[in-house]
């Protein structure tokens, strides 16, 4: 469990491509929590297993599973800087939301607004059926970043990124067109699920 509060960003070494997946190196470019072998952490929101540490960062294998579902799947570039988080712990502050790492699908920037302090950003999504879960002022974690939803429009949604988010994330490197990983807010996910458990659809009753 994550809080979506980034730590850090690191560079993504890519070791290995196989049939089932592929090996990574990721090198962390500022202060990080020391990791062990086991443990978890968030590599652009999503939740990974470090295999093993190395004296300049941790090893992680993604699976074909975590690249069809994540933007790792297309086209991770070697190089490339993500977002890092420790595991949540119980002296932790949740400074964000409750994040899982586990990716639900995967939006597109469709327009990037600069202004004197900070970005607008609208994005849409790939998968449209994630809509539903799309609250306005509730939260939403981009690549393991916790933001809230602006605007949720038919057609996709709106986030604000402030200037000290810009500093500490990887988001200062991205363009129109690019992916990003989305997880859904784990709340308002299993309330849709107890309510459509009922027969109850919650776009008839929000």
């Amino acid at each position: 469990m994550f809080t979506g509060i980034v730590e850090t960003t690191g560079k993504i070494r890519i070791l290995q491509r196989s049939s089932t997946g592929m090996r990574v190196r990721i090198i962390p470019e500022g202060r990080f929590p020391s990791l062990r072998a086991g443990d978890s952490v968030s590599v652009d929101g999503v939740c990974l297993t470090v295999e093993r540490t190395t004296s300049q960062g941790f090893e992680a294998f993604l699976s074909q599973e975590t690249l069809q579902k994540t933007k790792f799947g297309r086209g991770l570039k070697d190089g490339y800087r993500a977002n890092l988080e420790a595991p949540l712990t119980l002296q932790k502050w949740v400074g964000g939301h409750l994040v899982t790492g586990h990716v639900d699908t995967v939006a597109k920037i469709q327009r990037i607004q600069r202004l004197p302090e900070g970005q607008r950003w609208e994005l849409t999504l790939l998968d449209p059926q994630g809509s539903p879960y799309l609250v306005p002022k509730g939260s939403i974690a981009l690549d393991g970043v916790s933001l809230t939803l602006n605007r949720v429009g038919p057609k996709g949604f709106e986030v604000f990124l402030i200037p000290h988010t810009l500093e500490v994330t990887n988001f200062s490197d991205r363009k129109v067109g690019d992916l990003l990983n989305v997880e859904f807010d784990l709340i308002v996910k299993t309330v849709d699920t107890l309510l459509r458990s009922y027969g109850i659809v919650p776009k008839e009753v929000l």
